[in-house]
């Protein structure tokens, strides 16, 4: 885990050093153990380091190969890198280090770019300058765990680990008006745009090279379809996916520092606790807990880890502190109203004192299909299959009548949004989202978002498209909130207290595999999840295994309209939102006072909270 930077530029040697100097500084918390520093003719390479493998000088960054001709900047963590590193020694490759950065200079020597990151089994994002070519080479990891940013301007090709390292080198710093609008439905900006306009985020699986000034991207990797006809049984699934899983953890305990789990409560964390157990490995575990607040998991964690017998720490989160709003700037370089990111940067503040690798449970709800959606889009699926294409039609027709039940009963209104999916397909799928509707609806935009559109709320419905809807949901779950919200929230959250988290069920191969079952192995018996839920009932408990989804979550909602509404007032009266011409302040002050009135402040209150608090940072800081 570290941070990277390099600039690419006609500049005087001087000048690359203080743009590159000013990148690398900006991401100290990134890497706080060391920092790096090289040029060749023209180009210049940054790196602070969190020091992982191989604490020694020679795991710094950049690492050069022997003749200097060939360096890389790389952040991340290569798990099966003693595999690979054998492999190129049997080739007469010499190493220098005992760290994984080396493999990637020695692969790309040996292989070239597309065969090195074929073998690669890892998280990562990283950048070869291959002088003799003068040619530089960027790729980011397969599900997009890591996070690189680049720009192509007047001060040449520009390249670092996070935004806020560009912006501190002055080399970009204008709001880009859509990724505002992105932010405000979803509560992050996608993947395809950033907050600023000019730079750009490298997509995952994606490799990209610049040779004299001309740039070029390309995928390298892409997940395999669903097949539902596949004639794997449940038992053989479940069976292959907890090999693939004790794997997966095992090649995640590679380290030099200590390494610590976080202990949800869950069926994900619950796994990964179990097969450190196995592996025999001893590891601390940690619960981020909510005393008081229904969705509190700390007590079922304590539990589990009583269970497993590993040690056990619960890191209390409760509306009696002050609103960490700052904290969630200070860690994320664009706006971002993710709430559970509140407790990422809890625990990881409490862990930092005892280890410096976090284990998680990350990527299981997303690849064995365990959110409640993802089951209803199934069901929506099936029903598109079995009926006329007509029947959309008379749908249509019928829809207004439903309508005037679905203000009144909220029964009625999830029949309603589930037939609007059956019929509609993915863009009905992507309307049924509260964002936008709840700012237009009370007029709350300014003239800057007066015409305000998104793409993905545009999209024709269609029974056709209801007839895939399972695998365009999962699609547009991993393209958006996946990639762009939850690998974000953990990334920017560990970093930011210098912690390396890694999450075993993220494993390309676990997911290659995954993927491809059907969706009666993925409900199996009407759980969601069944897969590893069924591993959880074998290997550890049959109530675990039973418990209802969760997720943990900060009840922002409530805690906003209470303890916590001094912070909300800060939408009242005079708001950056309203002077930059965001929104409107009347109907912001009146959104306000509803909350208040009715103790719950809607999510879309809270991401004109987090907007106006960065807006004044952003602001600060220019």
């Amino acid at each position: 885990m570290c941070g990277i930077a390099g600039l690419i530029g006609a500049q005087s040697p001087e000048r690359q050093r203080s743009l590159t100097g000013a990148m690398t500084d900006a991401m100290a918390r990134r890497g706080p153990d060391s920092t790096g520093y090289h040029q060749w003719p023209g180009v210049a390479f940054g790196h602070r380091r969190l020091a992982i493998l191989d604490l020694s000088p020679a795991g710094a960054q950049p690492m050069l190969s022997p003749d200097g001709e060939v360096g890389v900047v790389f952040n991340g963590c290569i798990y099966n890198f003693h595999e690979i590193r054998a492999d190129l020694e049997k080739s007469g490759r010499v190493f220098h280090s005992h760290c994984d950065t080396e493999i990637l200079i020695e692969g790309y020597r040996e292989w070239g770019i597309d065969r090195l990151l074929s073998r690669l089994r890892g998280m990562f994002a990283f950048a070869i300058w291959d002088q003799p070519r003068r040619t530089l080479t960027m790729a980011r990891d397969r599900l997009g765990v890591k996070p690189l940013f680049y720009r192509n301007g007047k001060e040449g090709f520009a390249f670092a680990s996070t935004l806020g390292a560009l912006r501190a080198a002055g080399l970009t710093d204008e709001l880009e008006p859509q990724a505002i609008v992105e932010f405000l439905e979803f509560g992050f900006v996608t993947g395809d745009r950033c907050i600023y306009t000019g730079p750009r985020k490298l997509p995952p699986a994606t490799v990209l090279e610049w040779r004299n000034g001309q740039i070029s991207e390309r995928r390298y990797w892409d997940l395999p379809a669903m097949d539902e006809s596949s004639p794997i049984g449940f038992d053989e699934a479940v069976e292959r996916t907890e090999e693939l899983l004790l794997e997966s953890v095992r090649l995640r305990l590679v380290s030099d520092v200590p390494v610590g789990a976080l202990l949800s409560g869950g069926i994900d964390s619950t796994l990964v606790c179990w097969a450190l157990g196995k592996l025999n490995a001893p590891v601390r575990t940690y619960t981020i807990g909510t005393p008081g607040e229904a969705d509190d998991e700390s007590a079922a964690a304590a539990s589990i880890a009583k269970s497993l017998g590993v040690p056990h720490q619960i890191v209390p989160l409760s509306p009696a502190q002050n609103l960490p709003i700052d904290e969630l700037l200070d860690a994320y370089d664009e706006p971002f109203a993710s709430q559970s990111a509140m407790g990422i940067l809890s625990v990881c503040r409490t862990v930092k004192a005892e280890a410096t690798v976090l284990l998680t449970g990350d990527g299981g709800d997303d690849v064995f299909l365990g959110y409640p959606f993802f089951a209803n889009a199934w069901k929506a699926t099936q029903l598109a299959r079995s009926v006329p294409a007509a029947t959309a039609d008379l749908w249509g027709s019928t829809r207004p009548l439903v309508d005037v039940a679905a203000a009144a009963f909220p029964i009625a209104r999830r029949a309603r949004n589930f037939l609007d999916c059956a019929f509609g397909g993915i863009g009905a799928y992507a309307r049924l989202r509260r964002g936008l509707p709840y700012f237009v609806s009370r007029g709350l935009f300014g003239e800057r978002l007066a015409c305000a559109r998104l793409p993905e709320r545009e999209v024709p419905a269609s029974i056709e498209a209801a007839r895939r809807l399972l695998a365009d949901v999962s699609l547009f779950h991993r393209r958006m909130h996946f990639t762009s919200e939850f690998m974000t929230k953990v990334d920017s959250g560990a970093m930011h207290y210098s912690i390396e988290s890694r999450a075993p069920l993220l494993d390309h191969r676990l997911w290659e595999f995954a993927v491809r079952l059907p969706p009666s192995i993925h409900f199996h018996c009407g759980e969601l999840k069944a897969v590893l839920r069924e591993i959880v009932r074998r290997r550890v408990s049959a109530e675990i295994a039973g418990r209802s989804k969760q997720g943990f979550t900060v009840p922002v909602e409530h805690w906003l309209a209470g303890r916590w509404s001094s912070r909300l007032g800060q939408l009242r009266g005079e708001t950056l939102l309203a002077k930059q011409g965001w929104m409107r302040q009347d109907a912001l002050d009146a959104a306000v006072s509803e909350a208040v009135r009715g103790g719950k402040a809607e999510p879309q209150l809270w991401y004109a909270l987090v907007l106006e608090n960065w807006l004044r940072r952003w602001r600060a800081n220019g």
